[in-house]
């Protein structure tokens, strides 16, 4: 079994498994299909904007989801 420390925010160390470490993670992908050139585009940006393009799209997916669920 591995054991990896985790620095919780009390300061002091927490032993954690590989196995709970890995089940914080996230564990689904959506694949979707774009022109290279908008691909390019979009990570070119996020870059200019210190952000990745994945946490944009989670962004977007999380406040579409809050916006229509009222509906």
């Amino acid at each position: 079994m591995y054991i990896h420390p985790v620095v919780t925010w009390s300061g002091r160390e927490k032993s954690v498994s590989k196995k709970d470490v890995k089940a914080s993670k996230k564990n689904s992908q959506l694949i979707l299909r774009l022109g290279k050139e908008e691909r390019d585009a979009f990570v070119e940006l996020c870059k200019e904007l210190d952000t990745s393009a994945a946490r944009e799209i989670r962004r977007f997916i999380r406040e579409f989801m809050k916006e229509n669920k009222a509906k």
